[in-house]
């Protein structure tokens, strides 16, 4: 839908995903780079395979390259397209988050050292109680690294805004729940089909930890418990259906979160090219 719409409007992907970034991590993070083929031509896309696995990207790492992107996007008059994938990514930009590239503090880290995880989820939430990026509560090194953000962002003033303000129109893409569990699981069913096996136990090889697997998302971390023998291949397949469906409903719970906050979402249903072009040349021709 996106690609169909950037090569109709001369526009440019800017993807919003927090694990298309990573090199590769293709079949695992659904990439799907044919696509960006249309009608014979290339759409050009940015922030996809952009840096190692083993590298943890930030949301501030996020906002400060889409800004480049945006940036240098805008000044050859073209319109930028961000698609994803990441509600958090996409609400740093519309909600103009202020980001500040906090160092490491040694002597915050030794004192956390004696926590446990308990102690440490609620010191963090005393400070995040609204807290979007829950896998940051579930590994230990993620969690002490986001404590060290909330709290050195809480005393340097976290509510003043640099992202300069946009003006978006923000489309949203709505399957009826059967359909949307029936898309979810063929497309499990593929991906296992077309190698994601062979593509974690490939990573793994290179370098990338089982414990940074478990922690980049749901098909390597259930793919990597079966390489490792602590599943057999139905149970991880089962379960694997069962978080990525899980998944899907707290993608749609984040969206009406967004929409509460007052931000307009325009819904298309299903897969309505037609709708979605009209919508996107209407707002065009009031700008």
């Amino acid at each position: 839908m996106a690609t169909r719409l950037a090569r109709h409007l001369g526009g440019e992907i800017i993807s919003a995903d927090s694990r298309q970034i990573y090199r590769g991590m293709d079949l695992g993070t659904g990439k799907d780079l044919l696509d960006y083929t249309v009608d014979g031509a290339s759409v050009p896309y940015h922030l996809i395979d952009i840096i190692d696995p083993m590298h943890e990207f930030s949301v501030y790492e996020f906002q400060q390259r889409f800004l480049a992107c945006i940036q240098e996007i805008t000044s050859r008059k073209t319109l930028p397209i961000m698609v994803g994938g990441t509600g958090l990514y996409i609400h740093c930009i519309l909600q103009r988050y202020k980001m500040l590239r906090i160092q490491e503090n040694p002597i915050l880290r030794e004192e956390l050292s004696v926590y446990d995880m308990p102690s440490l989820i609620e010191r963090f939430l005393k400070v995040r109680p609204q807290a979007h990026n829950r896998t940051d509560l579930d590994d230990r090194k993620r969690l002490i690294r986001a404590i060290e953000i909330a709290e050195s962002s809480a005393l340097r003033g976290k509510n003043e805004q640099i992202c300069p303000e946009y003006d978006c129109l923000v489309l949203g893409i709505r399957w009826e729940r059967s359909v949307l569990r029936r898309r979810i699981q063929e497309r499990l069913k593929y991906r296992l089909n077309a190698g994601l096996i062979d593509e974690v136990k490939r990573l793994h090889e290179s370098g990338v930890t089982w414990e940074r697997l478990d922690t980049i998302g749901l098909e390597y971390r259930y793919v990597s418990k079966y390489l490792q023998g602590q599943m057999d291949i139905l149970e991880m397949e089962k379960k694997l259906l069962t978080r990525i469906q899980q998944f899907a409903k707290r993608q749609d719970t984040w969206f009406r979160k967004m929409e509460r906050a007052g931000i307009r979402i325009h819904w298309i249903a299903g897969n309505d090219y037609p709708a979605l072009q009209s919508a996107v040349d209407q707002w065009l021709s009031n700008q």
